[in-house]
């Protein structure tokens, strides 16, 4: 390897840098990887023991956590066919984690280059840190296409059931061509299915746009109620199976709210954005046990007012309130790919979302916001999740989806963010329930450095959360010892930073990142791409 030594002085760069954005988050943020460029993120917990996790992303991600959430392992999901993305995972009564994915066969579809997404497969792992295998599929249709997959377990008999949208031919503008939403159940884990069934009496066209009918995601009630909601030409509707899925309301779904311009809008710096719903139920022991709780984005107050939304039924269903505004925000900026959950131990609403409201109109800089409510939906509080901000870029991808899940007060939302040269990483938050009572850390923020993305092209992140000021610094070594190359940072402020560390004109290798903060040093090994 070539040797040679240079530094770089990045003071005047992370002055200008927003370090102390407003509401900074008291969430400590954990880079989940930044590996193969992912996007579109979920992610379960287990009930049983919440210090087990399992998230995922595009296209064939899986990422494991067994101390909370701290740290991540990740497994490339494989497949005798192909894994396709539009990940989705939860955890069944006995501790294992289903992981479904699109895929397809070998038929090209019509007016596209690549085959017809044709079915949905679930990978299995038995526990949480044992490695994903394929284990069934639903779905399957070799004429049709399928998209958006989601998957909801009965945890009194441990029944799996699935919804998802089915295209004539998927981008169709043809009047022939339409869309129609499907379901299917599994009661061995996920080896086999029922053959789909429609549960949509009213279909949508095939363009993938507004009069589209897709965003079904399925919950289960108390008593093994099963709920769904999704949007489309009629606005938001709901079905309702009370016998396992065998049969569904029997004169259709039923129209649950408005969504003035539709689930399909454009939001700046982003290729495609939607305002899909979440269905979910309390089955909880509180107060608010039955509700079912239906959450969305609509720009019903204009094109750069974007809003979260909720809406709720106490009565399975029959009835709905008006829908809430979520977020908290004054008029007039965007919040976007909203998701929730209900911590079934508590009865709480967990809510994520991106954010603009702390920048300039038009700006494209990005915040993730989360919500807390504690009163069946009446009120919220918001909180910012991230540490720094982002600005993506339309040529990139951010996914059509964020996620979240809670259970017993541990919160684990899940977002991908998108940096220079398009770099996406994938992110969570250890979501301190207490500070959202006193507003202060229940205890000192420790320091916590994360490199991303590794190995790394162009730019190295750094992502830094210092409890006090401190003067940081660092360099890159060879494995053998000698420095490369110098990084003079300069005094940092207390709070989160995110340092982009210019890596171009490095030989490709692995090197030693030695990074000084005050009077402690950490190191970690990097792998620079190299052009």
């Amino acid at each position: 390897m070539k040797q040679f030594s240079n530094s770089i002085n990045l003071l005047p760069l992370l002055l200008a840098l927003p370090l102390a954005a407003p509401a900074q988050s008291l969430h400590p943020n954990v880079l989940i990887s930044a590996q193969s460029n992912p996007n579109e993120t979920a992610i379960c917990i287990n009930p049983k023991n919440t210090r087990q996790l399992v998230a995922g992303a595009n296209i064939n991600n899986a990422y494991t956590s067994l101390d909370g959430g701290q740290s991540w392992t990740r497994q490339a999901l494989t497949s005798p066919q192909v894994v396709w993305g539009d990940p989705t995972i939860v955890c069944d009564t006995t501790g294992a984690f289903l992981f479904s994915h699109l895929t397809y066969s070998n038929v090209p579809a019509p007016g596209f280059a690549y085959p017809a997404l044709d079915r949905m497969q679930v990978q299995r792992a038995p526990a949480a840190g044992q490695p994903f295998a394929l284990r069934g599929e639903y779905g399957l249709n070799p004429n049709k296409q399928q998209d958006k997959g989601w998957l909801a377990v009965n945890r009194r008999t441990n029944a799996l059931y699935a919804t998802w949208t089915e295209f004539d031919t998927y981008g169709s503008l043809r009047p022939q061509d339409s869309t129609r939403i499907l379901f299917s159940r599994s009661l061995d884990g996920a080896a086999t299915w029922s053959a789909p069934r429609r549960i949509s009496r009213r279909g949508g066209d095939a363009a993938d746009e507004s009069s589209t009918v897709e965003g079904a995601v399925p919950a289960v009630g108390p008593n093994g109620e099963l709920y769904v909601s999704w949007a489309g030409p009629q606005g938001l509707v709901f079905n309702r199976s009370l016998d396992n899925g065998q049969t569904w309301l029997p004169q259709g779904e039923r129209r649950l709210a408005t969504q003035p311009g539709g689930w399909a809008y454009p939001i700046a710096g982003l290729d495609r954005s939607n305002g899909l719903p979440v269905t979910d139920c309390d089955r909880s022991t509180g107060p608010h046990r039955g509700t079912i709780y239906v959450n969305w984005t609509d720009q019903r107050n204009g094109p750069a007012d974007t809003d979260v939304w909720l809406a709720s039924s106490p009565d399975g269903g029959l009835t709905w309130t008006a829908p809430r505004r979520v977020n908290n925000d004054p008029a007039g900026r965007d919040q976007f790919l909203t998701w929730m959950t209900v911590d079934q131990a508590t009865g709480h609403l967990w809510f994520v979302w991106y954010d603009r409201r702390n920048y300039p109109a038009g700006s494209l800089q990005t915040d993730v916001y989360g919500a807390r409510s504690t009163d069946g939906g009446r009120t919220f509080q918001n909180f910012r999740l991230s540490q720094t901000p982002f600005s993506p870029d339309a040529n990139g991808f951010l996914g059509d989806y964020n996620n979240i899940t809670a259970h017993n007060n541990v919160v684990r939302p899940v977002w991908t963010r998108m940096d220079a040269n398009r770099q996406t990483s994938v992110w969570t938050a250890l979501v301190d329930v207490r500070v959202l009572a006193t507003g202060t850390p229940t205890q000192p923020l420790a320091t916590r450095l994360q490199a991303y993305p590794n190995p790394a092209t162009d730019v190295l992140h750094l992502a830094l959360q210092l409890p006090a000021p401190a003067v940081v610094s660092g360099q890159f070594r060879t494995l053998a010892g000698q420095t490369v190359r110098r990084v003079a940072a300069g005094l940092l402020p207390a709070g989160a930073h995110d340092v982009p560390l210019p890596v171009a004109g490095l030989p490709a290798g692995i090197y030693l990142l030695e990074t000084r903060i005050g009077d402690q040093i950490q190191h970690q090994k990097v792998m620079i791409g190299g052009r």
